[in-house]
């Protein structure tokens, strides 16, 4: 007994090598918010939680779920259709559209918000001219309230549908041409070939993206607060800082997060034990469909649609805005907001590539159920919405600032602040916990395709497991390491929920800028900082559509 005692224990501490407990450690630091909203479930609120239950908690629940499945069906149909027309399809302008439907991951869901607010709204330039034109006053016609939850809906969809068109674009440039060929000799036409063949073998991918949207929807505060529309998000931050109560903020963000994990339930169950595989390793030059006459002119109109309301009409609205009237502060306190917006992309961007490289080495060294437990636990953070881990977090840090404080004020008559939820620091502990999982699904993909001889070779040269990631891997995945970090620096940059949170006094950025002035219907002066969040997003998402033209294995031209 003894002797198998002493064996269990020497095997658990091979288990548990340096580099294991390194990553069970950063899965549990990316956890500890998670850990801290669920064991508020079971507290007591004093009868805030049976008002809010009786009063709010279904319009937030119902005006989430419809956000939830407007967006999550007008993505998919948008996404799915336009990747396809760009991959299949001849049509004049194809080339271009095969980036530019990518760029409206560059604005955030609240600026497009702001911009066509003031575009749309009755005394915005639009109505001022259709009252102009047709000699309309007051109550003579009937105009679209922008400021609503359908509103919220159409312009989230409109920011969102990229995340589909992506994967769904990669997975119709893998697909081989052979089962394509298959429907063809049976006589299927470019329609029904897409709706029988195409789609269920890209549906994975098609999942995937819904997945990252509805995700995002969820993580939505900017939009949904600014058009008053009522949903878990803006209930937390309300609950939070309008009534006080932190345990029942923290039981709306319990809430949310079991919403979530229904949500990664359902897509896993979906998807059963069913597989999608090719058959053949053949990767040809896709099968390409002339389209002429009404044929290109609709291809034409459904992809530049997208790109046009979802990009270039907003971006145009806040040009124009920022040079007419602009910041008032622009020059003097915006520097301010750009650096601090700046240094935080920067430092989470590169924390969260460095841990990435931890977790997908660790694996690569020691896959085991454990180590992949940690991984699955520490990549789980994009799935939690930006509010919920920001409650998370401010509950232990501000116990542990008021423990400090009070500790040092009995022993030697002194209070020091507030060391942790009054500094940057909670912001950095956010953002990386959230967009931990971009950096890691970019490094472990990149890791998985160096051979693994090369680690056997580095090893019988004497290095160590260190030493070969420095030395071997680093160089062979700098790419990769590149555009993971520029993704979370994109990400940081437009990030609102956790940061209106979270943010220390007196310090803002630029997302915080734009929000605060458009709170206060200073959208003319909301442009500046907002123009400037655009311009940072648009350089990753054109160095993303130039890494997918190359992506087409076996193809002549990189198509």
């Amino acid at each position: 007994m003894f002797r198998s005692a002493t064996t269990g224990l020497i095997s658990l501490s091979r288990r548990l090598s340096p580099w294991t407990l390194l990553m069970l450690g950063v899965a549990l630091v990316v956890a500890l918010p998670v850990i801290v909203v669920m064991a508020h479930v079971v507290m007591p609120t004093q009868g805030v939680w049976q008002h809010l239950a009786s009063t709010v908690l279904g319009r937030y629940l119902g005006n989430t779920f419809y956000l939830a499945v407007t967006v999550g069906l007008g993505s998919m149909v948008i996404g799915t259709g336009t990747a396809w027309l760009v991959v299949m399809c001849r049509f004049p302008g194809r080339r271009v559209f095969e980036w530019a439907l990518l760029l409206p991951l560059a604005v955030p869901t609240y600026v497009i918000a702001y911009a066509y607010t003031d575009f749309l709204q009755y005394a915005g330039p639009l109505q001022s001219w259709l009252r102009e034109l047709f000699d309309w006053g007051h109550g003579d016609y009937f105009f679209p309230d922008i400021r609503s939850l359908g509103g919220a809906a159409t312009l989230i969809t409109l920011v969102l549908y990229p995340y589909v068109y992506l994967l769904a674009r990669a997975a119709f440039l893998e697909q081989s041409v052979c089962v394509l060929d298959v429907g063809r000799t049976l006589g299927r036409g470019p329609w029904n070939l897409f709706v029988s063949v195409a789609v269920p073998l890209a549906r994975p991918a098609i999942v995937g993206g819904v997945s990252l949207v509805l995700m995002e929807t969820l993580n939505e505060f900017g939009a949904v607060q600014f058009f008053g529309v009522d949903t878990f998000t803006t209930g937390i931050y309300r609950t939070w800082f309008g009534l006080g109560e932190q345990v029942a903020a923290a039981q709306l963000a319990a809430c949310l997060l079991l919403f979530v994990i229904a949500l990664v339930l359902l897509e896993r169950w979906s998807r059963g034990k069913r597989r999608y595989f090719h058959t053949t390793g053949r990767y040809q030059q896709l099968p390409e469909y002339r389209l002429r006459g009404w044929r290109a002119t609709a291809a034409f109109t459904a992809c530049a649609l997208p790109v046009l309301i979802g990009f270039l009409i907003p971006s145009g609205l806040l040009l124009q805005m920022a040079v007419a009237k602009g910041d008032a502060l622009f020059g003097t306190r915006f520097f301010d907001f750009a650096w601090n917006s700046l240094m935080l992309a920067v430092i989470a961007s590169l924390i969260a590539v460095g841990l990435a490289v931890i977790l997908s080495y660790g694996v690569r060294l020691h896959d085991s159920p454990l180590t992949r437990i940690a991984t699955r636990i520490a990549s789980m953070g994009y799935a939690i919405p930006g509010s919920v881990i920001a409650v998370g977090i401010l509950i232990p840090f501000a116990w542990l600032d008021n423990t400090v404080n009070t500790w040092l004020h009995v022993h030697y008559g002194k209070i020091v602040g507030l060391i942790f939820s009054g500094s940057a620091f909670i912001l950095v502990y956010a953002y990386v916990v959230r967009f931990l999982a971009v950096s890691f699904n970019t490094v472990e993909a990149s890791l998985g395709k160096v051979t693994p001889s090369m680690d056997a070779a580095s090893r019988t040269l004497g290095q160590t497991p260190a030493g070969t990631l420095k030395r071997v891997h680093t160089p062979i995945m700098r790419g990769s390491l590149i555009a993971a970090g520029i993704l979370v620096f994109v990400d940081v940059m437009k990030e609102l929920p956790a940061t209106i949170i979270l943010r220390p006094f007196n310090f803002d950025t630029l997302a915080v800028r734009a929000y605060s002035l458009a709170s206060d219907e200073r959208l003319a002066e909301a442009s500046t900082a907002s123009l400037a969040i655009v311009a940072v997003g648009i350089v990753p998402v054109i160095l993303l559509s130039m890494a997918m033209r190359r992506s087409r294995p076996g193809s002549g031209n990189h198509h």
